[in-house]
């Protein structure tokens, strides 16, 4: 077990900026969120937190919101245990369930099970709803795919539930390759999971990219991308909120895609780009 510091944030309007400072939080290193009535409590690694990175995120120097916060030292937190409290059943168009394993099953045509430990992805934030929503129309059949900040890697697993190839997973985090494997046999599902960022991808090509991340690096990384798509391959892209879209399309439109389809849950949307 590791000690956390838990960030009590209280946020005025809570809507939509609860999740756009979750968002913001999770690009320095928090990775646990419990949901407020008037706020959010945040959780980060005590050895991984740096007050300068907090003090300068645009969201707390947004003179149109009000963000308090106060911290408090949390030693020894059993994070399985907290999962489990605060985990419950996703249902995604009564098509797919995202559960853990002491639930009971939902009886939808397509169950994935996880154990997410510390892991970002459970399907509860809307950006892995949309992810999932977006592949239930696309062909993963005898596809090569790459799951780009994979997290817990329910969007690998469902990729190769739904007949994908040779799939790749990759994170920043260790804890995230570590349960990424283990979510994969708790599935029956196999690939390979790697600690990196897309330097990793080197020549690699793909035929489906899956990016689940934020703004920023999808900015960065975008160009990456494409150079590993294969022609005519897809690069599902999510982790935006409504004002980052013009932002990625003129990069995606800079790189020749086109785009074929973009969805909206809440304040946050995913796009399906065409190489």
């Amino acid at each position: 077990m590791q000690n956390y510091l838990e960030f009590n944030f209280k946020i005025k309007p809570l809507q939509p900026w609860n999740e756009i400072l979750m968002a913001e939080l999770i690009e320095i290193g928090f990775d646990s969120f419990t949901e407020e009535y008037d706020g959010i409590l945040a959780y980060i690694q005590k050895e991984l937190f740096k007050e300068t990175e907090l003090k300068s995120l645009d969201l707390l120097n947004n003179p149109e919101i009000e963000i308090s916060y106060t911290s408090a030292e949390m030693p020894n937190i059993n994070w399985n245990e907290e999962w489990e409290k605060n985990f419950s059943p996703i249902n995604i168009e009564d098509k797919v369930s995202i559960r853990a394993e002491f639930h009971e099953p939902q009886n939808l045509p397509t169950e994935i099970i996880i154990q997410p430990k510390m892991s970002f992805g459970t399907g509860h934030h809307a950006t892995t709803y949309l992810m999932i929503q977006q592949m239930l129309d696309m062909d993963f059949n005898g596809k090569k795919v790459l799951d780009m900040g994979c997290g817990t890697s329910v969007l690998a697993i469902f990729a190769k539930m739904r007949g994908a190839a040779d799939t790749l997973a990759i994170d920043i985090d260790e804890w995230s390759v570590e349960n990424s494997g283990e979510n994969a046999a708790r599935n029956n599902v196999d690939f390979k999971v790697e600690l990196g960022t897309a330097d990793n991808l080197g020549k690699e090509s793909f035929d489906i990219i899956l990016a689940n991340i934020n703004r920023n690096i999808l900015i960065s990384d975008i160009p990456v991308y494409i150079k590993n798509l294969n022609e005519n391959g897809e690069l599902l892209l999510s982790g935006l909120c409504f004002f980052d879209v013009d932002d990625i399309l003129e990069v995606c439109y800079a790189e020749n895609l086109k785009l074929k389809k973009k969805i909206q849950r809440e304040e946050w949307v995913s796009l399906l780009l065409e190489k």
